[in-house]
């Protein structure tokens, strides 16, 4: 029995990592000819700026005033340059938009196993193929395109990474920063004859990074006065550089400048999915070589910002973000980036047909030069009679086999069983499937005997299911923080705590002063949770940071959460209270809003679930009732108590299944960072360190999964179910929800289309291709490939809190059924 099932296990990290090595490979390739324009170039130099964040409407439109929120930009739209909207792709994030910006190339799939921080494979760039390129801004952004150039001739220069502080005073710092220092360059070159004859060399590159707009947009929201102040500051900073280049250089003619941004931001303050937000990003170009403002009557487009920005009369020209690396290329006459699968915006050129003509041609040549690389590699690597040209009139081969049975109690439960795991598969599409579910398992007790038998149980079932059943319908967390409804659950837990330890008063045996004095000391956790998330709350709209004390406290009660459980006592019910009094305490510090409130519901329908179990393992005639009161966990548990499997433990596996699946989407959606909102860590840190904050994130999501975990090894006790019986039954369950994700796989879009599903279908402004195109893709495969792995650590960690048993002082006793 060990045998296979070590075998099982190993042959599932199998089946886990073929999925990244058949969908998740890198398409980028090397050993292509650099390509460029024989033809002189319209520039010698070209300066780009790219404001992280910033939306495409918040640049644009007028204020209630009728004032431009940048009037030197919206100047530079109706008399000197071209300007449109540059639509970006999902991921959103700032690693891939700045990628396509300038190297022109989208999402490298593998970038899913490296973090966005970091350069998944070498790639070529506009600032590796231009003379010399100068950079400034986040430490974040800067050194990707550094590292991996050829020769030694990217510069960057950034701010300390601290300075990223999603709770500090003013984020317009970080733009003030980089404009001073450009000053500061330019009047050192003076002075300096070999950084003065660098700067005045043709295809030369100037990178401003502007981080302020996204940090105040995460911290305060893009309708608040602190984004749309930045936006004034980062146009009067754009305004005198251009002033400093144009004095500089003597008016010479030979200056691009391109303004745009390298993803948006949703209202909520988040980026990462393709919501409109945050895939319109403006684009801005004047100087040497680009078109003057062309004045049209009408234009023709699928959306209405024409008129609500105030521009009908000035040409829109919309590009795709990967698009502007070759423009830019094309302007300085410098090679198109290897990798770069922009195609040139010619109608942003003013040059003659000609030029326009060989630099089409040249972009054309390029990335057939890709294809042909990539052409090569599949043959060195692959059969001959296996390597086949791919053809347009291809047949699908489905057959669908439908099998009649005849009807009968087996057939119905299989029905039954089928639909559940549709159900389970539909949920990771659509979240308020796990609504339906949840109310169908609040029908199930008067479905059955259970009714009859056990009413006040049965009626608690249901009316906690029901209430369960609210939060996959409720918006994702983080869009609408409400600090009430976390204090609200902390009362809640306050007032079962009370209960609890009224209970305990009232006892008289040995454990009374140690059990009174471990739940004391996590009501006082509960307390301290509560006061650290209104205080700390308080502080970040004073823009005075995070207290000192508020962080020490924050940390601590995270240390402690799983230590402190293990001092009560191994009774089944007081254990489980205790383990869900600690949880609940991380649980307030990482909370928003309503999501404070599931795991407290979530644990009493486990509760009751555990009861409920009692009773239909007495229906069934398997054993005689035991009182649950007097059953402790036990470490040692004798295995011959364990029990053949029956037919309901089919059921028991699929409400283990259905929980854990319920944890995962019950607030949101674990796969997107976008149904994130950093906030929920503020009560930990504020400076910006994306795998700090991600470890806190993951240890929330986690928190439900260890909560059905340790109720369900109480449902295994009470039930004498073996937990090698149960993965048996998982295993199944989750092969077959992966047949249907293996097949749906895809390696492009969002982060969101990654996690779940397209998009909220409720939201009326969503892209339409969106809307038709149902793409589950890497995290659905994971997730029930991974179900039984995850289950092993999840269920150790589970018997640890639930049997091991820590004193105070003396030696610890041993307890047992």
């Amino acid at each position: 029995m060990l045998l296979f099932f070590t075998l099982g296990l190993l042959i599932h990290f199998v089946f886990f990592a073929s999925i990244f090595d058949i969908y998740f490979t890198s398409p980028l390739v090397h050993g292509m000819t650099p390509q460029f324009t024989p033809l002189p170039p319209p520039a010698r130099r070209l300066v780009l700026f790219v404001a992280d964040g910033l939306r495409a409407d918040a640049l644009y439109e007028l204020d209630e005033n009728g004032n431009s929120r940048a009037p030197f930009i919206r100047n530079i739209i109706m008399h000197e340059g071209s300007w449109g909207i540059s639509h970006t792709r999902v991921p959103t994030e700032s690693r891939p938009g700045h990628v396509a910006l300038i190297a022109g190339f989208y999402e490298d799939v593998s970038a899913v196993a490296k973090g966005w921080k970091e350069n998944p494979v070498e790639f070529d760039s506009l600032f590796n193929e231009s003379k010399y390129t100068w950079s400034w801004g986040s430490p974040d952004i800067l050194p990707m395109f550094a590292k991996g150039a050829s020769g030694d001739h990217v510069y960057t220069y950034s701010y300390d990474a601290k300075r990223e502080d999603f709770g500090a005073q003013d984020a317009t710092k970080l733009d003030t920063w980089v404009f001073d220092n450009v000053k500061d360059f330019f009047h050192h070159a003076r002075n300096n004859q070999s950084l003065f004859s660098k700067i005045n060399e043709e295809k030369i590159v100037f990178f401003l990074h502007l981080l302020g707009i996204d940090t105040n947009g995460h911290a305060h929201r893009p309708s608040s006065r602190d984004y749309k102040h930045n936006i004034k500051k980062v146009d009067d900073g754009v305004k005198e550089i251009v002033s400093m280049f144009n004095h500089f250089y003597g008016n010479d003619g030979k200056t691009t400048f391109i303004f745009t941004s390298d993803h948006g931001m949703t209202d909520w303050g988040s980026h990462g999915a393709g919501h409109p937000s945050e895939t319109l990003t403006p684009l801005v170009t004047w100087g040497a070589g680009i078109k003057y403002p062309q004045r049209v009557s009408a234009q023709q487009f699928d959306d209405a910002f024409l008129k609500e920005w105030r521009l009908e009369n000035w040409k829109r020209l919309d590009v795709n973000q990967a698009d502007i690396a070759p423009l830019m290329t094309s302007l300085i006459g410098v090679p198109f980036p290897l990798n770069s699968v922009g195609i040139l915006p010619v109608d942003y050129l003013n040059n003659t047909d000609l030029f326009k003509a060989e630099s089409m041609f040249t972009n054309a040549v390029q990335i057939l030069e890709q294809f042909k690389v990539k052409m090569t590699q599949k043959k060195e690597v692959t059969l001959p009679f296996l390597f086949t040209p791919f053809k347009f009139q291809v047949i699908q081969d489905l057959v669908v086999s439908v099998l009649t049975y005849p009807l009968s109690h087996f057939v119905g439960y299989l029905l039954a069983f089928t639909l559940g795991i549709e159900v389970l598969v539909l949920s990771f599409f659509y979240r308020y499937m796990l609504t339906a579910g949840l109310t169908a398992f609040a029908a199930w007790p008067f479905l059955t005997r259970l009714w009859t038998r056990a009413k006040m149980t049965s009626l608690s079932w249901t009316f906690f299911s029901l209430l369960l059943a609210v939060f996959p319908l409720m918006p994702v967390v983080g869009r609408k923080p409400d600090i009430s409804l976390v204090m609200g659950a902390g009362l809640l837990v306050l007032l079962l705590s009370l209960c609890v330890v009224t209970s305990l008063m009232k006892r008289k045996d040995s454990f009374i002063k140690e059990e009174l004095l471990v739940h004391l000391l996590q009501v006082l956790s509960t307390v301290l949770s509560m006061y650290v998330v209104y205080s700390t709350q308080s502080s970040l709209l004073r823009k005075q940071g995070l207290p000192l004390m508020n962080q020490i406290i924050s940390w601590a009660t995270l240390a402690s959460s799983l230590v402190v459980p293990l001092l009560s006592s191994p009774v089944l019910f007081q254990r489980l209270f205790s383990i869900l009094l600690s949880l609940m305490s991380t649980y307030l510090l990482l909370s928003t809003g309503y999501e404070a409130l599931f795991p407290l519901v979530l644990s009493c329908l486990m509760f009751v679930w555990i009861n409920i179990e009692q009773e239909t393992l007495q229906q069934s005639g398997v054993c005689c009732k035991q009182k649950l009161t007097s059953i402790q966990f036990s470490y040692n548990t004798d295995i011959t108590q364990f029990r053949q499997l029956y037919l309901d433990d089919i059921r028991r596996a699929f409400f283990l299944v259905f929980f854990l699946v319920t944890a995962f989407f019950g607030t949101g959606n674990i796969a997107s960072i976008n149904s994130f909102d950093l906030a929920s860590v503020y009560c930990f840190l504020t400076v910006f360190s994306p795998f700090m904050m991600g470890a806190l994130m993951m240890w929330k999501i986690l928190i439900p999964f260890v909560l059905v975990m340790c109720a369900f090894e109480a449902v295994q006790l009470t039930t004498q179910l073996s937990s090698k019986s149960l993965f048996l039954i998982v295993l199944v369950i989750s092969d077959i929800m992966a047949l249907h994700f293996f097949f749906l796989v895809k390696d492009y879009g969002s982060w969101l289309d990654i996690g779940t599903r397209l998009w909220m279908l409720s939201d009326p402004g969503l892209d339409l291709n969106l809307l038709h195109a149902i793409r589950a893709c890497i995290s659905h495969y994971v997730i029930v490939m991974s179900m039984t792995i995850f289950l092993v650590f999840l269920n150790g960690l589970a018997q640890l809190l639930t049997t091991k048993k820590l004193r105070l002082c003396g030696k610890p006793k041993s307890h047992f059924m």
